[in-house]
């Protein structure tokens, strides 16, 4: 999902995706939707090469499809539940097509396992996220008759050497996965139990892919990860050499190699973990232009007391030593930020230290949610789910009044300047217009010209909303 200019409070967003290949009508036909992070979209494409294998087309056309496969968001219980309504809406489909073979994949499907299955009886098959080269066995069970399912989960499984299927046409953005699971354990997050251990994945294969993007027109990547700061390849989580015979490589390593694929080629990541965080990768962002000055960097609360309950592993006071060195290292660099509002005891003093903080680091803009508690978190387990929904959104009102104030104020000192944009296509609005993102992520919207998709054009800036910028080429 790639709205990070934008200011919203949901995650969950459901797309149906196309692979860019000649259609056959004699094909099996595949049918994705893909919700939540980004990490899901990127998973989504090695789900359809791993099918396009066995004789897949994607479609477009969920009346065309044999096989209907949903990857799927655990994050909040509202996720969840618009899942379910579509696996109902698939279930009528079935009833008129009782060869249609319909699944679950993903975090709610790790999560859920079973329960889809053989109570709710809404799906066939269900596959985790380590489990996405078994589809072709599980679909094939489902075809005896069987319910499916393979939710194990691996410490091992990155995926590295399948190449995943593009499913934009003509596409100028891609996601580049670098590693799988998440070791920190923040008491609110069902990620480690749903997509388990951390893994890096070899840095070889991972510029190799972004060789191989650019090649075939792509001129921006977003390294992906749960903690792409914790990124390390033949290094142990201790910090130990695995094998003495091979180079090592960290995060700031990596991303130095994916800028030298091309200068054409903009490289951008997430997600930044502010514990994690090393003035190593600031500085290699400082170092090459085509690296873009843009950082997400979750703070989730603005209280160290709020922090602590949050198993987050840093203080306020550490968190704004971070921003300072992205500031002082990087002095054009936007930053953007999660806020979880009505944790588990959060008091108004506590709501208040957020406000506070965003004031203190004046973010360009921001994902903002009310607590949603997960079953089997810590926090479920640990703490009451005591902040009432309206004082959670009351809260939450006031935080997103602050975050639109500030998007526009960072917009307003953008106008009058010219900024280098990666044309993305027409704008949404209007076919006369094109629009792009600058380096800090900014979408700008521009009258086309003789201006084409995916080259880079300078565009002066004239006028703004909190959410984007307008302006025309120079």
């Amino acid at each position: 999902m790639d709205s990070q200019n934008k200011i919203i409070d949901e995650s969950i967003q459901g797309t149906a995706l196309e692979m860019t290949q000649i259609n056959n009508p004699e094909a099996k036909k595949l049918y994705l939707e893909s919700y939540g992070c980004q990490m899901n979209f990127s998973d989504s494409e090695v789900v359809a090469s791993i099918l396009s294998d066995e004789g897949y087309q994607t479609t477009r056309n969920i009346d065309d499809a044999d096989v209907i496969l949903l990857n799927t968001c655990s994050i909040r219980d509202n996720a969840e539940q618009r899942v379910r309504n579509r696996l109902t809406e698939f279930k009528i489909k079935k009833e008129r097509n009782p060869d249609l073979v319909v699944g679950i994949l993903g975090c709610m499907a790790e999560r859920l396992k079973k329960n889809l299955l053989e109570e709710e009886k809404l799906v066939d098959l269900v596959a985790g996220p380590d489990a996405y080269r078994d589809l072709p066995n599980l679909i094939v069970e489902v075809g005896t008759g069987q319910k499916a399912v393979n939710v194990l989960l691996s410490r091992d499984e990155t995926y590295a050497d399948i190449s995943p299927v593009r499913l934009d046409q003509g596409g100028i953005s891609a996601f580049v996965t670098i590693m799988r699971g998440c070791d920190n354990m923040c008491s609110f997050c069902v990620v480690p139990f749903t997509r388990g251990r951390e893994r890096s994945r070899d840095p070889q294969t991972i510029v190799s892919e972004c060789r191989d993007l650019f090649e075939r027109g792509y001129r921006e990547v977003t390294l992906l990860g749960q903690n792409v700061d914790s990124y390390r390849w033949n290094i142990s989580a201790k910090g130990e050499i695995k094998n003495p015979d091979q180079p090592t490589t960290n995060f700031a390593q990596l991303m130095e190699m994916v800028a030298l694929v091309s200068p054409l080629l903009r490289v951008r990541f997430s997600t930044s973990h502010p514990k994690d965080m090393t003035d190593e990768v600031l500085e290699i962002m400082a170092k090459y232009e085509n690296i873009c000055p843009y950082i997400h960097l979750p703070v989730q609360s603005g209280n160290t007391d709020v922090l602590y309950r949050m198993n987050r592993g840093y203080s306020r006071e550490w968190y704004l030593e971070r921003i300072e060195a992205i500031k002082r290292i990087i002095p054009d660099c936007a930053i953007s930020t999660d806020i979880i509002t009505g944790f588990c005891g959060e008091t108004e003093e506590e709501h208040q230290d957020t406000l506070s903080l965003m004031d203190l680091v004046q973010y360009d803009f921001a994902y903002m949610f009310k607590y949603s508690e997960r079953p089997k978190t810590l926090a479920e387990r640990r703490y009451e789910d005591d902040v009432l929904e309206e004082v959670k959104g009351r809260r939450l009102n006031e935080i997103i009044e602050k975050q639109l104030a500030h998007s526009l104020a960072s917009n307003q000192r953008l106008v009058g300047s010219v900024q280098k944009v990666l044309i993305e296509g027409p704008s949404k609005r209007s076919d006369e217009h094109l629009c792009g993102r600058t380096a800090s992520n900014v979408m700008v919207v521009f009258a086309k010209g003789s201006a084409q998709k995916g080259q880079y054009v300078n565009v002066q800036i004239s006028d703004c909303t909190s959410a984007t910028l307008i302006g025309e080429i120079v």
